[in-house]
Parts: structure tokens; sequence; C-alpha cells
């Protein structure tokens, strides 16, 4: 079971660069063979390509500024290694 949590994990890592076409061959193939047998990164890959397309269909000033600040507040503290999490 840890082998294939740490496989997911690597997979929840990598989708970003998946989607965009970034991935090395040797780890696109290794990517696919995982989700060929892993129903929840097909899952989690599945949401993933829903949430960047609808969020791909939100304008800017559809966006309430308060929302926007504290999204930007909760990128900053993640990327400074805290968490927005209570």
């Amino acid at each position: 079971m840890a082998v294939h949590d740490v496989r997911c994990r690597e997979v929840v890592e990598l989708v970003t660069d998946f989607l965009e076409g970034a991935l090395a061959v040797d780890r696109r193939d290794v990517f696919e063979r995982h989700l060929a047998m892993c129903t929840w990164c097909q899952t989690y890959l599945d949401q993933m390509r829903t949430s960047l397309e609808i969020t791909g269909r939100i304008r800017e000033d559809e966006v309430p500024p308060e929302l926007v600040d504290s999204l930007a507040a909760a990128f900053r503290l993640e990327r400074s290694g805290g968490s927005a999490r209570h």
C-alpha cells in the first residue's frame, strides 16, 4: 500500500506538467501506466481537467476583489511553507 500511495502522490505532483505536455517521455510513460491501473488518479486527472475548463471561462471582472485577495494570501502562505488550513 505504501508504494501505491507514493506513486499516487507523484502523479498528483506531476498532473500539471502532464496536462501542459511538459513531462519528459519517460516520466509521461510512467504517469500513463499508473493512470491505467489507478481509478483514484484517473478521477483526480478528470477533476483537474474539469476545473481548468471551468476556471478558464471565468473573467477577472467576475471574481469579487475580496476573493482575489483571499486566494492571493493563501497562495503566498503556501509558498512560504505555511498552511492555509485551520
